[in-house]
């Protein structure tokens, strides 16, 4: 945990360790991830680290994007002249940190012009994920790392929460009320104000990210996808099944344009899509993807927060927990039924099955049955808030939904 003069920056452990080993390095590091989830921090934590290890202080260049001070810095010419003052005639390794370096046009000319002369260490965040893949791929193939940042894990959050905390059953009705923004944790945790801090984001997102970016003017139109996307979080989707529920609504759209829409809501990192994979056929499902949000507090700020969802809100901090601890995910199909989440890292795989409560052997049977039809012997488990729990069910593991997001690993 560190200190200013007004905030507290947390140490968020886990991405400084995955990103420290390449500090230094010929590669350029990128940080991505969704507004306010705390990459600027991370990146001031970063330029905190370098310094200490001995870098001295005039040969760092922290560039804020959302600071008035860089406003003029809107080119890449301009952040050429302002990086070429900045470390004019000054021996040894420069390092360069740009947060949203989107917001500088062609940004990625400059960038490949620092990395070609030798000397400078370049750390960047960004909030877009299509402008990255683009520019990064045409003009920095082979030169980068992308780092995904996502909002606070439950773990996280309870460590943000500090000497805050109550029970950790009290604290993740919090987390699963308001979700894993950072910055909540500098106001009081009441749905007024949360609720109020998270609609202004999400206009951001809505506004700046998708509307000014996509040039689009239809924005209500925008809005209802947005608000039918978030009620079906961990639902089957498809555009045509959107643009089929609009025009039951008296609302004209084009198939193509509900695709488009659904894009610009993942390049904004404000949802996920996940697709199915046929666990007999092995191989990815082109058809009835499902997506997840990167924080569940944004659809209760969108939507309020409606306690008869809890299995999808489950099933989506569980996805959220996944994607955090590095992990590729999609859904599998077996048949007519379904595992939850296959989780893909490295070489290591398991299933994952999300149920609020095991209630009746009819749930029980649900949940476990597709897991036991699986032939390989890849761990397999079943999470759920059920306050007791026996022996394995058949060589699946049983946990505690929360014991599940507290500890770091299950395999």
């Amino acid at each position: 945990m560190i200190s200013n003069n007004t905030f507290t920056f947390h140490k968020r452990d886990v991405y400084l360790e995955r990103i420290t080993p390449f500090l230094g390095t010929p590669v350029i590091k990128v940080l991505v991830g969704m507004r306010r989830v705390g990459k600027s921090c991370l990146l001031q934590l970063l330029k905190e680290k370098i310094i200490a290890e001995g870098t001295p202080p005039e040969n760092v260049l922290f560039v804020d994007k959302e600071s008035l001070e860089f406003d003029e810095v809107s080119t890449y010419q301009d952040l050429a002249d302002l990086v070429d003052s900045a470390f004019k005639n000054r021996p040894g390794l420069k390092t360069l940190l740009v947060d949203e370096v989107q917001e500088i046009i062609g940004w990625e000319k400059a960038v490949a012009s620092f990395l070609g002369q030798g000397d400078m260490d370049i750390i960047l965040t960004g909030s877009n994920a299509h402008l990255f893949a683009t520019e990064l791929a045409t003009r920095l193939a082979g030169r980068y790392i992308l780092f995904p940042i996502h909002s606070l894990t439950f773990s996280e959050f309870m460590n943000f929460r500090g000497d805050r905390a109550e029970s950790t059953e009290a604290e993740f009705k919090r987390y699963l009320r308001y979700g894993g923004l950072p910055a909540l944790h500098h106001m009081e945790l009441n749905d007024q104000v949360v609720f109020q801090y998270i609609n202004s984001i999400y206009n951001t997102i809505l506004l700046k990210d998708i509307v000014s970016r996509h040039s689009i003017r239809h924005v209500s139109l925008l809005e209802r996808i947005a608000m039918f996307l978030f009620d079906n979080i961990g639902q089957t989707l498809s555009a045509n099944r959107i643009a089929a529920y609009l025009k039951s609504q008296r609302v004209k759209v084009s198939v193509d344009t509900v695709v488009n829409y659904l894009r610009y809501f993942q390049d904004a990192l404000i949802a996920h899509k996940v697709s199915r994979f046929d666990l007999k056929g092995h191989k990815l499902l082109e058809v009835h993807e499902k997506y997840f949000l990167e924080d569940i507090g944004l659809r209760h700020a969108v939507l309020g927060f409606r306690e008869a969802d809890i299995s999808q809100l489950l099933e989506n901090i569980v996805f959220h927990e996944l994607i955090h601890r590095g992990y590729t995910v999609s859904i599998g199909k077996l048949a007519d039924r379904e595992v939850d989440f296959i989780a893909t890292r490295e070489g290591e795989k398991i299933y994952v099955q999300v149920c609020y409560l095991l209630a009746s052997e009819r749930t029980i049977t649900r949940e476990f049955s597709p897991l036991l039809a699986i032939a390989d012997n890849y761990p397999k488990f079943v999470l759920s808030m059920d306050p007791l729990f026996g022996d394995d069910y058949k060589g699946v593991r049983r946990i505690h939904l929360i014991d599940f997001l507290m500890q770091p690993s299950i395999s």
